[in-house]
């Protein structure tokens, strides 16, 4: 049977634990046998290895479990599926965020290089950021890393194949240290040993034969003095189990390289672990140790009454014993001591049975609190490994304090929930992070158990509770910078599209009074007021009150719709009835079914494409309902409506009154030359000399290029021609023409 999988785990008669991880080891059997993954291990017994791993640190069977299940998954089609309908959803939700976090991991080492050294680099420590985020989201991700990359670290020295350096570093930079800041020392230390084998390769090799050389003796010694001091505690009647302590290689080279020593002065190479049933027993064999054995000055530590950050206590002390040789004793209870080799572990026990138990058994009455209380004490080291990144990553690149995680903090709900702001963020971001429609409601806040105000910067690692009523608002000042309430975009732009939400219902209401009272002056209050928006090309009611409250829509229109004009007869109609008639020849123009353009011509219309003005040779088109379009036959708007509707195309002729000294007509006209200063100038004086009134003008330069269109006032196109020929001559101008 594969290791730390259990007889009993696969007995139907068991516990519902066991049972389910004798179900998931079967479920994943089929699919990992004969697989291997990129590292080279069999799937299955690195899946063995992993769940052994979990529990040796206490982990409990639905963790170890849950490492069957996420290795299998890589194998499934629609893994997240499946195993929701095979274990339930949250399975299925741990196994979806161990496999991000999986590749995140990737990435990161693919940033590293297998060569890299010193510093980590950005790109690492904005990938350790969202592994962050990822324990976070589901705490149970750290201690299946973690018994992970243990596992595949004892796969390459049991296999004596090379570990790629980049693994290796990973493992002594990130994985060591989060199991060090989550008091994990089991897996902290023998992650550092191994990491320290593979990078370090010769150092490793020499401290271990140094060890070896002496081992018989030194066993020897550490027998007879373990005897020593179990007789001195049953003596002094104290109940204590004294054990060899291991020997962590990677400590003892770092104590070396640090204060310059050989490895015969290295004190903790002989250690004990005195193991006793409370706190003032501690002290009681702290006090029996230092009379059996001579203690050194300056060589005592203790982490009872101030414990390490991690959460590690014990007391450590360092004794010489008859011969001289120094010996460390380590002094703690039992529950300090599944502490110190499990660590946050033991906070993992209550996500085995869920709120309510299994079967639905309710756990004890404190149990929400509890479970938050272990939440935040976990992720609370998992900001302080944060910080330890961040200040190294400082101190290396040379500049203390700037680090990469200074702009953002986290901060936990009353729940143990972990929330992601950005540096400086408010309590009111807080609550708009939780829920916009809280944030409305929020009027005061608690951080850790106390009131402050709602602009107060948050730090990370504290609780927020915030205070609401029932039904509100934001405030204006809310808005305000300077007063400093919101530090979130999101946050604001919530604020601010509720005060726009205010505005538009304010409008909505002004603009359905005024409707409804202009229906009641003209006797139409049975009409349905969504069928009139619909009418007017509005999608609703309130989209037309919107436009009405806010003036940008004329109860006119409103009332021209209720009361719709007298038909008028068709335009088309009436001037092919002139026409036939022969009564288009205004202004005195000759000949029948040709129109003559006149001044007040009410039939034709110049068109604007292209500004005929006399004498230019024109021609007419018969529009819909605005009668002849006049056009220059040169005109390529016109061209395109012949061919296209020859039928319409009519003769038409300038009249008396259209070529008459008082007519003034409107003409384009385009230069394009060099851009270069005064040449607007040089074009406007010479028009102004030939007595060319310019009533627009518009210039536009692109690459040194300016085009400068000009629309004048001419009686007499044929003027312009000369015109157009004095400013090519202008120094920069390259054409001169009409548009």
């Amino acid at each position: 049977m594969a290791p730390g999988v259990e007889s009993g785990a696969q007995q139907p008669g068991g516990s519902l634990p066991d049972q389910l991880l004798g179900r998931a080891r079967a479920f994943a059997e089929p699919l990992l046998t004969g697989q291997r993954f990129d590292t080279g291990e069999d799937a299955l017994a690195h899946a063995d290895g992993v769940s052994f791993i979990l529990q040796g640190i206490g982990a409990p069977p639905s963790l170890r479990a849950a490492a069957y299940l996420v290795y299998a998954s890589v194998y499934l089609n629609q893994p997240e599926d499946v195993i929701a309908r095979a274990f339930g959803p949250d399975a299925a939700g741990l196994v979806a965020h161990t496999r991000k976090l999986v590749q995140i991991q990737r990435n990161a080492r693919d940033a590293m290089g297998d060569e890299s050294e010193g510093p980590l680099p950005a790109e690492q420590v904005e990938r350790i950021r969202k592994m962050l985020l990822a324990f976070s989201r589901d705490l149970r991700v750290v201690l299946l890393r973690l018994a992970s990359r243990l596992q595949t670290l004892r796969h390459y020295a049991q296999s004596k194949l090379p570990c790629p350096r980049a693994l290796a570093r990973e493992s002594m930079q990130v994985f060591a240290p989060l199991a060090n800041r989550l008091g994990i020392w089991q897996i902290k230390w023998e992650l550092e040993d191994l990491s320290f084998r593979f990078l370090m390769p010769d150092a490793y090799k020499d401290i271990a034969k140094s060890l070896h050389e002496k081992r018989l003796e030194r066993e020897h010694h550490i027998e007879q003095v373990r005897d020593q001091l179990a007789q001195a505690m049953h003596d002094a009647g104290i109940h204590a189990q004294v054990q060899g302590r291991p020997k962590h290689l990677y400590s003892i080279w770092k104590k070396m390289q640090g204060k310059g020593l050989s490895i015969d002065k290295v004190f903790d190479i002989r250690a004990l672990r005195v193991i006793v049933d409370d706190v003032p027993a501690c002290y009681a064999a702290l006090s029996r140790v230092h009379e059996v054995w001579h203690p050194v000055a300056d060589e005592f530590s203790d982490y009872i009454a101030r414990p390490k950050p991690n959460g590690y206590q014990s007391l450590h002390t360092i004794v010489k014993d008859e011969q001289g040789r120094f010996i460390e004793v380590q002094i703690r209870t039992q529950a300090m001591h599944d502490h110190a080799e499990s660590g946050v572990a033991a906070h993992w026990a209550y996500k085995e049975a869920g709120t309510k138990g299994y079967a639905g058994v309710q756990a004890a009455g404190d149990f929400e609190s509890r479970v938050a209380e272990a939440r935040k004490t976990v992720l609370r080291q998992l900001l302080a490994w944060e910080r330890d990144l961040a200040a190294a990553d400082g101190e290396q690149q040379g500049s203390a304090g700037s680090g990469l995680f200074e702009d953002r903090i986290y901060v936990f709900t009353p729940g143990g929930e972990i929330i992601d702001l950005p540096a400086g963020a408010t309590p009111i971001d807080f609550a708009y992070t939780l829920h916009t429609n809280l944030g409305h409601r929020c009027r005061g806040a608690k951080i850790d158990g106390a009131m402050v105000p709602l602009n107060t910067a948050l730090q990370s690692g504290q609780t927020i509770e915030i205070v609401s009523v029932k039904d509100g608002g934001p405030s204006m000042d809310w808005l305000n910078a300077d007063l400093g309430y919101l530090r979130s975009h999101r946050a604001r732009s919530k604020v601010r599209a509720w005060f726009n939400a205010l505005a538009q219902q304010a409008c909505i209401a002004r603009g359905r009074e005024a409707v409804e009272k202009l229906l009641q002056r003209e006797g139409k209050t049975a009409t349905k007021l969504e069928d009139l928006a619909a009418s007017l090309g509005f999608r609703n009611a309130d989209a037309l009150f919107d436009v009405v409250g806010k003036d940008e829509y004329s109860l006119r229109n409103i009332e021209q719709h209720l009361r719709p004009a007298e038909p008028e007869p068709d335009p088309d109609e009436f001037l092919a009835h002139r026409l036939s008639k022969g009564d288009a020849k205004l202004g005195g123009g000759e000949g029948r079914g040709v129109l003559v353009v006149g001044m007040d011509s009410l039939l034709t219309q110049l068109a604007r494409c292209c500004k005929p003005a006399p004498p230019d040779a024109i021609g007419g088109f018969v529009t819909r309902g605005k009668g002849v379009a006049v056009h220059r036959l040169d005109c390529s708007n016109f061209r395109q409506m012949a061919g296209r509707h020859a039928e319409r195309i009519i003769p038409v002729t300038w009249g008396r009154q259209a070529t008459a000294a008082s007519a003034q007509y409107a003409v384009d006209l385009m230069v394009e030359g060099h851009d270069r200063t005064g040449l607007l100038r040089d074009v406007c004086d010479v028009l102004a000399q030939g007595k060319i009134h310019v009533l627009s003008l518009h210039s536009q330069v692109v690459r040194e290029r300016i085009t400068i269109t000009l629309t004048v006032q001419t009686a007499d196109t044929a003027r312009l021609g000369a015109m157009l020929a004095k400013v090519s001559q202008i120094n920069g101008v390259l054409r001169a023409r009409r548009k």
